[in-house]
């Protein structure tokens, strides 16, 4: 237990529990998170009504007094984190979802390239050995901060069709029709991965581009083992999707639609042929060439809505960062048309005003100031966020600024929950199977960049003849004009549907510097739990001083405005710290899903380069040099 107070519990027991309420309002920081006297009275009385239940059960007074002292500290005993996947080197790092995605990269790194190099090669190696979220036919972005200080951003977030409409996925009654923005050919965008990530090598690459694919290549065509996770995740959930579509089933199954046992090889003879071919064409390939020729005509044919037209128009953008601080530390992440960037500096702003680290890690006066900064940069998010290009007057810079974040703030109860409604919005959710890498090379460059194509195995529909997965990430639209509700359907305009615009995203590469230099290269899959889990990991970092692999496998929470409930991992919450948490008000429950946020991160002191896979990712790794 950390953080441990006595507590006298006698017969003046009432009027010592001054003292807690004097340690906690000490804890919030000098501004308080509630100026009022109210507070401070409902203290008293959950006090008094612990005291009252713990007599009434004859509890013994040591035992009352460690109750009582779990309001500041009650973190408890929580499960011990699996082992962590760590890698120490001196010249360069890469850590992926994958082990031999990362070793690609290490050898990209060896061979002289530099971090956007290694970046690019393990994404599309990630294409061809992790199918289920690496991908060509889906999206992401990608966070540089060069050896000399610069900071630049890489937006290739899939698009509209040019005949996509708001109410595309909507029947008679104005309801979503058999779960089409998720489910089907409809529900993929324009593919953005393959012209984000040539954008970023042109620009900032080292090596020859035909030298950075030719290991996904000889990947996709020379075949691998597969591993035990993709065996054993293709046998219960996933082949039967792949059953539903033909071309689906010949990349993914045997001729005898069986799945490949753990150890078996497995070839890709047409994604090695659509590889060669962005090899020696580039992006022009995809998006206006042969590979685009079979797209349009794999569309066409299965009822989709994207065409020649939507392919060629298609364009990756490079843009400025979001940028912030958080206790002396550079905070560099995406902005919008990622939601992760904002969300993020939101969060970290308001508890920048907040000496969170005397609160005790994971008690349940910490996790309840984590829970409503989080309610607060979710509903912003809610409010506000979408495709840059179709909402140009979002507030960005008011709701990164410091003094936001300071109103924010002085809004929190410390002692209660606050309630999420549905009419705080004027006037969707994304699935978890996105992946993550992370790259630093010996000249001092780094890379955070996460990519997706929403749910695992994004729509399990493959281009025929091309041999890649399409994304579902229509699916990340507000999918009902103007119905925003209490399950976490958000409606607002900012992020409805509209032909040629990008779908909100909650991806978040985050690179956090000291000095002009990368500290911490850091991001994850999670859907919209991702800015949560790299908010978490930065605070274990900074706050609570801790390496990079704990800071990674310690459990953790999300809390998204709507649905109004705090998910929690396994080990996160003491049964003490469970509880008082639910006095506060908040509703709590546990979930599992939330172990798919398997980050990947770097952090480097005094030179050291320390790379660590997330303990949550079975086959996650980092390899270095």
């Amino acid at each position: 237990m950390t953080g441990f107070i006595k507590v006298n519990v006698g017969r003046d027991r009432y009027r010592r529990s001054g003292r807690i309420r004097a340690l906690l309002k000490k804890c919030w920081g000098r501004d308080g998170l509630n100026r009022g006297s109210g507070a401070v009275r409902s203290i008293d009385i959950r006090l008094r009504r612990c005291i009252s239940s713990l007599i009434k059960m004859k509890t013994p007074r040591p035992i009352q007094a460690v109750f009582l002292a779990m309001v500041l500290a009650s973190g408890g005993f929580p499960a011990a984190p699996q082992e962590p996947k760590l890698v120490s080197a001196e010249h360069g790092i890469v850590v992926s979802s994958e082990r031999r995605a990362s070793e690609v990269g290490l050898s990209v790194l060896k061979a002289g390239g530099n971090a956007v190099d290694a970046a690019v090669a393990t994404a599309f190696a990630l294409a061809v050995i992790y199918p289920g979220a690496g991908n060509i036919g889906g999206g992401g972005f990608l966070v540089l901060h060069t050896k000399d200080g610069r900071v630049t951003t890489f937006d290739f977030r899939e698009k509209a069709s040019l005949a996509a409409s708001p109410g595309m996925f909507l029947d008679e009654q104005g309801e979503i029709r058999d779960n089409a923005n998720h489910q089907g050919i409809l529900s993929a965008g324009v593919p953005g991965s393959v012209a984000g990530l040539e954008l970023a090598h042109k620009k900032y690459g080292k090596l020859a581009w035909k030298d950075v694919l030719q290991p996904a290549i000889q990947l996709a065509d020379q075949g691998f083992p597969v591993s035990r996770y993709f065996s054993k995740n293709l046998e219960t959930t996933y082949r039967a999707k792949f059953l539903r579509y033909p071309s689906s089933a010949r990349v993914f199954l045997k001729p005898d639609g069986t799945v490949y046992r753990a150890g078996e090889l497995w070839r890709q003879p047409d994604l090695a042929a659509t590889l060669k071919r962005i090899q020696s064409e580039g992006a022009a390939d995809f998006y206006r060439g042969t590979t685009a020729g079979l797209i349009a005509d794999f569309m066409n044919k299965s009822g989709g809505l994207i065409t020649a037209d939507d392919l060629a128009k298609y364009e990756a953008v490079e843009r400025k960062p979001i940028h912030g601080t958080y206790r002396g530390y550079d905070v560099y992440s995406m902005a919008p048309s990622s939601s992760g960037g904002v969300v993020l500096l939101e969060m970290l702003n308001i508890l920048e005003g907040c000496k969170i680290s005397r609160l005790g890690h994971d008690s349940a006066a910490y996790l309840h100031l984590l829970t409503e900064a989080m309610r607060s940069a979710y509903l912003d998010r809610a409010r506000y966020l979408g495709d840059p290009e179709a909402n140009p007057d979002m507030p960005v810079e008011r709701l990164i600024s410091k003094e936001y974040a300071g109103r924010l703030r002085s809004a929190i109860p410390m002692d209660q929950a606050r309630t999420s409604r549905v009419e705080d919005i004027e006037a969707p959710a994304e699935a978890s199977h996105t992946t993550h890498l992370s790259v630093m090379d010996k000249e001092g460059n780094a890379v955070s960049l996460t990519t997706t194509i929403e749910n695992w195995y994004g729509s399990a529909i493959v281009v025929e003849g091309a041999g890649f997965l399409l994304n579902n990430e229509m699916g990340d639209f507000n999918p009902v004009p103007g119905k925003t509700d209490d399950r976490g359907q958000i409606g607002t305009k900012a992020n409805e549907i509209a032909p040629g615009k990008r779908m909100l995203s909650n991806m978040s590469p985050t690179i956090i510097a000291k000095n002009g230099k990368p500290f911490l290269v850091i991001g994850c899959p999670g859907g919209r739990a991702i800015p949560n889990a790299v908010l978490q990991i930065i605070l274990n970092v900074i706050d609570s001083r801790m390496d990079i692999a704990r800071a990674i496998a310690r459990p953790r929470i999300h809390h998204q405005w709507l649905p109004d409930v705090t998910e929690y991992e396994p080990g996160v919450f003491s049964a003490d710290a469970l509880e008082i948490y639910r006095m506060m008000g908040h509703k709590a429950r546990e979930d599992e899903d939330l172990q798919h946020n398997d980050a990947m991160g770097i952090m480097i002191k005094k030179k050291a380069i320390t790379g660590c896979a997330d303990p949550r990712s079975e086959d996650g790794s980092a390899a270095g040099y």
